[in-house]
C-alpha cells in the first residue's frame, strides 16, 4: 500500500495546486456513493457522518456501497483534477484502510440454488476443485463452467467475477475471477484462464486463489 508521502507526492502530477495549505491528518470512514478512475488513483464520493465529501487514493478495487477507511486523511482546497477535468472544492488524501476499510461490496446476488454442469474437455475443473488444488494448479490453464454471482466492471482495469457451479460450501464454492470480457450477474459462462496463488491487489484485497487473464464464453 502506498504512504502517505508517496501519494502526496504523485499528487503534484496530476493535480494543480490552488489554495490552502493541508489541514491536519485524521481518519474518514463513509459509504462511497460513486467512483471514478485515472490511471494512479481512485477518486470516491462518501457519504460520512458529516456529510458528502471527494476523496483520492491510491488505485485500489473499491467499488460503489462500499464502507471504506481513509487513513491519514489530509484536506485539501480548490483542487483542479487535470485527469478527471474537475474541480474539487475539497478534497481529501490519504491511504485507503486495511481489513476495516477494504472495500467489499455487497455480498453475491441472490440467483436462487446454483446447478451448473461441469466443463468438459482439457483442463476442466469445477470451482471446489480449483479452489482445493489451488497449489497444484497454480499458474497452470483451467477451464470452469458456472453462474456469475457477482459483477464488478472496469476496476483497475478489469472486470471483477465471482463464480458459483454448485459445488463446495461457504469457503469453497466461490472463486474470483478477472477478465476483460463484459457480462452480467446471472449468465452462466465458460472460463478459461490461469490460476494464481496468494495474490495481493492491497487495499486489504488479498486472495489465495483466483482465476486471472480468464476470457467468459456464454
Amino acid at each position: 500500500m502506498k504512504t502517505l508521502l508517496s501519494i502526496a507526492m504523485l499528487c503534484f502530477s496530476t493535480l494543480v495546486f490552488a489554495g490552502d495549505a493541508p489541514a491536519g491528518l485524521s481518519v474518514v470512514k463513509g459509504e462511497v456513493l460513486e467512483v471514478q478512475e485515472v490511471e494512479s488513483y481512485t477518486y470516491l464520493r462518501l457519504k460520512t457522518s458529516e456529510g458528502e465529501t471527494w476523496a483520492a487514493v491510491g488505485k485500489a478495487p473499491v467499488v460503489k456501497g462500499a464502507q471504506v477507511v481513509i487513513e491519514n486523511a489530509m484536506t485539501m482546497n480548490d483542487f483542479e483534477s487535470k485527469s478527471l477535468k474537475k474541480n474539487f472544492k475539497t478534497i481529501i488524501f490519504g491511504t485507503l484502510g486495511g481489513a476495516a476499510g477494504a472495500a467489499h461490496a455487497a455480498k453475491p446476488a441472490d440467483v436462487g440454488d446454483v446447478k451448473v454442469s461441469r466443463a468438459t474437455g482439457a483442463n476442466a475443473y469445477t470451482v471446489l476443485e480449483i479452489v482445493t488444488k489451488a497449489k497444484a494448479l497454480k499458474d497452470k490453464p483451467v477451464v470452469v463452467h458456472g453462474k456469475i454471482v457477482k459483477y464488478n466492471a472496469g476496476i483497475m482495469g478489469k472486470n471483477w467475477v465471482h463464480l458459483r457451479d454448485g459445488t463446495g460450501s461457504e469457503g469453497s464454492n466461490d472463486i474470483l475471477v478477472t477478465t476483460q470480457s463484459q457480462a452480467k450477474v446471472g449468465d452462466v459462462v465458460t472460463v478459461k484462464g490461469v490460476v494464481r496463488n496468494d495474490k495481493d491487489f492491497g487495499a486489504g484485497y488479498s486472495y489465495k486463489v483466483l482465476i486471472e487473464e480468464a476470457t467468459l464464453q456464454k
